[in-house]
């Protein structure tokens, strides 16, 4: 009796009405087994008739893809994004924990171009300074550093951005972003300068949009009646006191306060050096100063600027 049987309903018909069996070839991976019609058919041929194919082996798999680790030859074609350079292998290697050196382990496959260069799928403008620091030392002029930082953080290579964050422009990037982080809502307010603008623009159907802009460095009013008793008070205030001063100043957007150095003026250059990264024409002047009454003869004397986005 068959312990495998194809289906209940072919069990029951007479044995000269079934099929003759045929002759069968399955490949298991590289032996091949063979069954004819004269071979008896027990349970355990059943199975092995049914088996299913096997993994390709890695010689077949080879023809796809080549096995690693990957050789490299020691002077190393590249074409990085349509531009053709060539280097040492040693070069490319120079420090272990970029990530040059890692496509260049014999770890992983890198994939050649129809010349047999070894492609790198990347914008290769500056990869020119990427081999110079590499080779010996040397650093892009000051127009293109910020270019080459960037490169630099793509490939990883720690050495070069410690050398490039040490030099101009992005030494004095470090102190303006150390001033700016005294105020944690900075970036929020510069999109809802250009959201705001955007909004008022295509409202209008205009080139251009105006918006208020408050910049202040000090939390206190300033008065010009009375300024000691605005020093006096602005250290020996009680919780009511404080509360009457609060309030906003009608405008659309407000930076401050913030203690240190530099001043409101130096606040304004960054915003719209900031603004003007980003592709937007900007231009600002001082408008007054919100002058709201707040208590006795204290007055807000918080500077208003209007700021002008162009957008084309």
């Amino acid at each position: 009796m068959f312990r495998w049987q194809r289906s209940t309903a072919t069990a029951s018909y007479p044995a000269e009405l079934l099929p003759r069996a045929r002759g069968m070839v399955v490949v298991t991976g590289q032996n091949k087994v063979s069954a004819t019609p004269d071979d008896a058919m027990s349970s355990s041929d059943a199975e092995d008739d049914f088996q299913e194919p096997a993994t390709p082996t890695a010689t077949q798999a080879g023809q796809a893809l080549p096995l690693l680790p990957q050789q490299f030859p020691e002077v190393v074609p590249l074409n990085v994004g349509g531009m053709f350079f060539t280097t040492r292998l040693s070069t490319l290697r120079r420090y272990e924990d970029t990530m040059l050196a890692a496509m260049f382990s014999g770890r992983h496959y890198i994939p050649t171009d129809a010349e047999g260069r070894y492609f790198i799928d990347r914008d290769g403008t500056y990869f020119g300074d990427i081999l110079n620091f590499l080779r010996s030392g040397d650093l892009p002029p000051r127009e293109r550093v910020r270019s080459v930082y960037k490169e630099a953080q793509y490939y990883s290579i720690g050495p070069l951005l410690d050398n490039l964050e040490d030099i101009q422009p992005l030494k004095g990037e470090k102190v303006r972003q150390a001033f700016l982080g005294l105020m944690p809502y900075y970036k929020d307010h510069l999109e809802r300068i250009i959201e705001i603008a955007k909004l008022r623009a295509m409202q209008r159907k205009a080139r251009f949009a105006k918006l208020k802009v408050c910049v202040f460095k000090e939390e206190m009013p300033i008065t010009p009646y009375e300024c000691p008793h605005f020093n006096s008070l602005r250290f020996e205030r009680s919780e009511s006191e404080t509360k009457l001063f609060e309030h906003h100043c009608e405008v659309d957007v407000s930076f401050g306060p913030w203690e240190a150095v530099a001043d409101v003026y130096d606040l304004l250059h960054c915003i719209v050096t900031d603004l003007s990264a980003r592709g937007i024409t900007v231009d600002h002047q001082c408008i007054g100063v919100c002058d709201k009454h707040l208590i006795n003869h204290y007055y807000c004397k918080r500077p208003i600027y209007e700021f002008k986005i162009t957008w084309w």
